[in-house]
């Protein structure tokens, strides 16, 4: 029968040249490596009737290297209702979200925000960011044209979608850095699309990060990082997963097979010994061709994905920037 048919996913990851983008996933990875708990990291969950939201703190640097994150909170909103044309469900998801970023602004009432979306608007699963800053309410010119305005409870809010390298031929980072320089907003919050290791949280997961973020990762396309650091002011990521790697899919049906096999030795009908995890790695490669780890998959269904997932994460934001806001008609305030 199969025997050793356990991999070690994240060396396999780390050799395919794989990023983990989701907290979450990185730490049910190390966690089913190990067989154990990881040090230095605290989780915590809460139930909501539409969503699920998990949270990670990574507190030491040892947990740091485990996990391949930064020290830091990352919270998890997995709300697979999203998928559905629900409208009603898709408030009370954004009145989530904006709770979970409530907790981890720290602003005062007169601190402002520069809203940044992240991302290729000509490619739908990476229009995420631009999407939302399209939707978002924007409120800084109203200090100068409509002072009233804001002291009734709207906050400061810029918005920018600097676009890709490819298109703009600046590093994303670079033209964050020029804005915030001029127009000195207290935080950065950043949107972007992810790349998850289950299809299952394509468009249905929201992962929000106190670390800032690195343009690309998902995609093995390393950017300057956008965070405290480079920026000079907090950093907030907000990111969905919108493509899964199809190396990921196809290692994950090689180790489903494996483990039928285990399971079932009679259905192959002779002992085959151990399974050499390097086989795995070259098998995926070999199915993948000449793109290898550079293919990304993502579901037809990706522009209403987008839509929804959109609305209501710009949703949340204006909730959790605008008190005056009430969450029942936040959907008043889209653009």
């Amino acid at each position: 029968m199969f025997r050793g048919v356990k991999v070690r996913k994240r060396e396999l990851y780390e050799n395919m040249g794989i990023g983990i983008d989701m907290a979450l996933e990185a730490h049910d990875i190390v966690r089913g490596d190990t067989g154990q708990e990881v040090p230095g990291v605290v989780m915590d969950k809460k139930t909501y009737d539409n969503a699920e939201v998990s949270i990670i703190r990574i507190m030491d640097n040892s947990a740091e290297a485990m996990m391949g994150k930064p020290v830091g909170t990352y919270i998890t909103i997995d709300a697979p209702e999203i998928r559905q044309n629900n409208k009603q469900v898709h408030n009370e998801i954004a009145e989530v979200l904006a709770e979970q970023l409530g907790s981890m602004l720290k602003l005062g009432p007169d601190d402002s925000v520069l809203l940044v979306g992240l991302g290729n608007w000509n490619a739908t699963p990476d229009a995420l960011g631009p999407r939302v800053i399209n939707y978002t309410l924007v409120t800084r010119h109203l200090k100068k044209y409509a002072p009233q305005d804001l002291s009734g409870g709207l906050r400061s809010v810029s918005a920018l979608a600097p676009g890709v390298l490819g298109i703009t031929g600046i590093e994303t980072a670079e033209i964050i850095r020029g804005v915030v320089e001029k127009t000195r907003p207290n935080l950065i919050i950043a949107i972007d699309a992810l790349a998850a290791q289950n299809t299952e949280r394509i468009a249905t997961s929201i992962q929000l990060a106190d670390t800032g973020i690195a343009p690309g990762s998902g995609i093995g396309n390393q950017r300057m990082g956008i965070n405290r650091e480079t920026m000079g002011v907090p950093v907030i990521a907000i990111g969905v997963p919108t493509v899964v790697n199809a190396a990921v899919i196809a290692q994950g049906t090689l180790d489903s097979f494996l483990k039928q096999m285990a399971n079932n030795p009679a259905a192959i009908g002779q002992n085959t010994g151990s399974f050499n995890p390097i086989i795995l790695e070259n098998i995926v490669k070999e199915v993948l061709g000449p793109y290898k780890t550079n293919l990304m998959v993502t579901p037809k269904e990706i522009d209403e994905l987008i839509e929804a997932i959109g609305k209501i994460i710009s949703g949340g934001i204006s909730i959790a920037l605008h008190p005056s806001i009430d969450p029942e008609e936040f959907h008043m305030y889209l653009h």
